[in-house]
This record gives structure tokens, C-alpha cells and sequence, in this order.
């Protein structure tokens, strides 16, 4: 965009910048190398002239030198500075939760930890219900691993869907060989050797494991701008331009915490390449004076299986559901409404209604909700109520 100074980039793993989501999809199993999940070829930096500073991690920010410390002591000045770190894996914290073999999902490394053992293992338990510990559910059924997959709450996917869509995925894991319990909650960790060797529920049954995947959510990486005085709690705060309240410090992505006009205005992180990509530009527009606030609407997608859900708006709050398609044909959507208006759509492997649903949750109009409701009407063809 024109900048003409200087850029590094600082960040603690050793690999040049990556795509995380393949992680616990077409990396895990195989289907994409390393370098094809690259976001550039390690020549791009290079010919940018820009400065990667690898293998390094800030433990505290000055923001009156305009400084951070690096662990080693080293220090690296700024005039402009991109918080954009994300979050680390929350891992278990019950006895034994410090055993080998458990295993979170957010790095090149862990997930090559679980790789090298596959040959190796047979039973896995997968902890959380969420996306990461339902794809990498799927990607164990492929090797044809046992899998117990455990969620603490009375669904899967309960924090980001609909009941319709989680009963689908279920029954769906299940229909796979997925030994699929709800409400389960994890007492304690067994292990032989200092090796994970079961999971023991609140129940008292156990569950044997060569291997344990934790997929509950992250923490965000903001504790040494906290510690400077920004503005944060769940993550660190932002405004429309991506500025905290510290001066020249800007963060994107999945630890910065925004007022969202499709959250109706609530503070909230968007864990997403979406909004990880959309306040990148908005932030850097914004150091080189365009200022440009951040409105994008909100998507996200996942692979399980031959099922890509995709999903645009976000359905909190909702107050009505509306299918569109029949589940057992494996493609259908489910629309989320609020006071008659479309929010949000899950859809799975309905591609066109994704694409066309989107236009509607940007206007905010009421439409006709028995059209929505006929899978055969593109969802462009709908009329206002």
C-alpha cells in the first residue's frame, strides 16, 4: 500500500507465516505438504525487503520508548507496531493434565508431534466439540483410528450453531465410528511412565488413549500489552481503526477484541481468517492515512468428511431457525433470524446459498420467510416480507 519504511515481522515459531486452519484438516492428514499451506514463498519476504525476525518472542512493550523486550533481553524499537499474535491453545488443568502425549492444535509443531505418532497409536481421544476437535475427529476416522470424542456441554458446535446443526454432525461423527459423549467431563488424566494411557471422566469410567487431542478454545496472546496499559480483558481492545488504547499499537485477529456491527455492536474476538485478513488492512490503511473502519461481515468454514459447512453472519441471539434443504441429503442451510431479519447462514455443501445468503445478512432487510424457506428459489430470488 505504499509504505515506504522499514518492516520486520516478529513472531516466536521458526517457520516463515503459514495457514493455520489446514492444521487440523488437509495437513493433518496429509493431503497438502508444509509448503503448500505457506501464505507466501519464503522468497517474498526477501524480495520485500522484509526483515523476518524469527524464532523470538516479546515478553514486555514500552510504548513511551517505543520498544519491546525481547525473552533474551534484545530489544527492537518501532514507530508503528501490529499486535497480531492470536492465542495459545487453553489446555487441560485437571491432575494429569501435564502427561505426554496431549496435544493441543494451533502450531506446525503440534501437529507434527501427532503425525509422527499415528503409525504408533490406536485409540485417541479428542477433548471439545468445537471445530478443531470435530476435524481433527475426521481426519483420525480416515487412519482409522479409534476415537472418543468428549464435550463437556449438551452439544457439539454449541458455542457458534443452532441445535439442527449440531444434532446433523453428531449423528453424522457417529455414523463414522465416532464414539461421540456429551455432558462428559473430564476428572483427571491417567498415565503409565509419564505417557497419557487414559482418560478418566467425572463418572469414574476410563477411557483408555495412546494420544490426546485438547480442541477448548485459546487464550489470547495480549500480556504484555496488558501489562503496558492497554485496554483489555477477553483479548485486548480495539477500535474502528484497530488502534488500542496504546499510542501507534494497532492489533488484528484473534486477539483483538472490536466493537462488531454484526454482533450488534457487542465487543467480541472473531477467531477467523476473515477478520484476521479484514483488520490487517484496515489497520495498515490507517498507518499509511486512509482511514477506513472495520465492517466486514463475518465467515468461516470447515471441512469434515465430504461436508463443507461454510457460514457467514454470526447467529448469536437469534430467535428463529428456518431449514432449507433436507439434512439427509447431506445439503441443505440452516438460516438464523432475529425480528424477522437474516443474521446468519450454516451451510452445508449448499455453496450457492452461502454465496447468495451473504448479500442478505449485509442488508438487514425482512424478507418473505416462506420463500427462505423453499430450497428450490435461489436465495437471490427472495422478495422482502
Amino acid at each position: 500500500m505504499g509504505f515506504e519504511g522499514s518492516v520486520a515481522m516478529l513472531g516466536d515459531e521458526r517457520e516463515v507465516p503459514y495457514e493455520r486452519p489446514p492444521l487440523s484438516k488437509e495437513y493433518l492428514s496429509g493431503e497438502k505438504t508444509f509448503e503448500r499451506i505457506l501464505i507466501r514463498p519464503v522468497a517474498f519476504w526477501t524480495e520485500r525487503n522484509i526483515e523476518m525476525l524469527l524464532g523470538k518472542r516479546v515478553k514486555a512493550v514500552d510504548p513511551v520508548g517505543k520498544f519491546v523486550t525481547l525473552t533474551d533481553d534484545s530489544e527492537v524499537s518501532y514507530g508503528k507496531m501490529i499486535w497480531c499474535t492470536g492465542g495459545t491453545p487453553r489446555m487441560l488443568s485437571c491432575p494429569g493434565a501435564d502427561a505426554k502425549g496431549i496435544h493441543g492444535v494451533r502450531r506446525r509443531d503440534d501437529v507434527d508431534a501427532i503425525m509422527a505418532r499415528l503409525d504408533e497409536i490406536n485409540q485417541v481421544v479428542v477433548i471439545g466439540g468445537g471445530y478443531i476437535g470435530l476435524e481433527a475427529a475426521a481426519v483420525l476416522r480416515k487412519f482409522d483410528k479409534k476415537v472418543v470424542l468428549l464435550e463437556a456441554l449438551d452439544r457439539v458446535l454449541a458455542r457458534v450453531a443452532g441445535e439442527e446443526l449440531s444434532r446433523f454432525y453428531e449423528a453424522d461423527h457417529r455414523a463414522h465410528g465416532v464414539d461421540l459423549r456429551l455432558g462428559a467431563m473430564v476428572e483427571k488424566i491417567e498415565a503409565t511412565d509419564g505417557h497419557v494411557s487414559a482418560v478418566i471422566l467425572a463418572d469414574g469410567e476410563r477411557i483408555p488413549a495412546d494420544l490426546v487431542i485438547v480442541g477448548i478454545g485459546i487464550i489470547p496472546e495480549t500480556a504484555p500489552l496488558i501489562a503496558a496499559g492497554a485496554t483489555g480483558g477477553n483479548g485486548v481492545d480495539v477500535d474502528a481503526y484497530c488502534r488500542t488504547s496504546l499510542p501507534d499499537i494497532y492489533a488484528v485477529g484473534d486477539c483483538a477484541a472490536h466493537a462488531n456491527g454484526y454482533a450488534r455492536g457487542a465487543q467480541i474476538r472473531l477467531e477467523s481468517v476473515q477478520n484476521a485478513n479484514d483488520q490487517a488492512k484496515v489497520a495498515v490503511q490507517h498507518i499509511t492515512g486512509q482511514e477506513t473502519e472495520y465492517d466486514a461481515v463475518p465467515w468461516f468454514w470447515s471441512n469434515q468428511y465430504d461436508l463443507k459447512l461454510q457460514t457467514v453472519g454470526l447467529s448469536t441471539g437469534f430467535d428463529q431457525t428456518i431449514l432449507r434443504g433436507d439434512p439427509a441429503t447431506r445439503s441443505f442451510s440452516v438460516l438464523y433470524m432475529k425480528a424477522g431479519k437474516l443474521i446468519a447462514l450454516d451451510c452445508v455443501n449448499m455453496v450457492k446459498d452461502y454465496v447468495q445468503g451473504r448479500a442478505h445478512v449485509i442488508s438487514g432487510a425482512v424478507l418473505d420467510q416462506a420463500q427462505l424457506a423453499d430450497a428450490s428459489r435461489p436465495l437471490k430470488e427472495v422478495d422482502l416480507a
